[in-house]
């Protein structure tokens, strides 16, 4: 390869080249994090997050294991493999964490998140807004003679579309869960 090749951007295909080859593309993940349950653990682990500049789409925490004191941390976040690799490996770091699961690459899992619609609206909005959140299979745990709040549980996908089609229906206010994940089988 030439030098006039080598600032064109073209690459050596050299078999010495052992470095890892990472897509640039970046990815959606979901991270299961076991942790102590004691004071400052959420601070360090979005403190790791912030510190370096890796964006968190979806957090949930909750204690899972009363007797254990253990927390389970579920953290959607977006990357190239290579920062989820190193974002794994720095939570695997912090001496509280137990344990840390990229259910994304582990297999098949399921996740849910719950959400509540405040729509106002009246006539046939209303009545449009009533009519989707039954294909939704959302529930009216609100009623006013101007507004409904919806629930609705399901992938985040589907709490999506539901958002999308009430936003012309007077969609007024929405507040989200965030993900809780758990892998499939056994």
């Amino acid at each position: 390869m030439n030098a006039l090749q080598l600032k064109k951007g073209a690459t050596s295909h050299s078999a010495y080249n052992l470095r890892p080859s990472f897509s640039e593309v970046e990815e959606r993940h979901t991270l299961a994090v076991l942790v102590e349950n004691e004071p400052g653990v959420l601070a360090r682990v979005i403190g790791l997050f912030s510190g370096r500049g890796y964006n968190i789409e979806s957090l949930t925490v909750a204690e899972v294991d009363h007797t254990g004191h253990l927390s389970r941390i579920t953290i959607v976040t977006k990357g190239t493999p290579q920062v989820i690799e190193q974002i794994k490996a720095q939570l695997g770091r912090i001496v509280v964490v137990h344990d840390v699961h990229d259910l994304t690459v582990e297999g098949a899992s399921v996740e849910r998140e719950l959400a509540m619609f405040k729509v106002i609206g009246d006539g046939d909005k209303r009545v449009e807004a009533l009519r989707l959140a039954d294909i939704f299979r959302a529930n009216v745990v609100d009623s006013t003679l101007n507004s409904f709040i919806f629930e609705i549980t399901g992938a985040p996908e589907k709490i999506d579309a539901f958002a999308d089609l009430m936003r012309p229906l007077g969609l007024a206010e929405v507040a989200r869960t965030g993900v809780a994940a758990l892998s499939r089988g056994d």
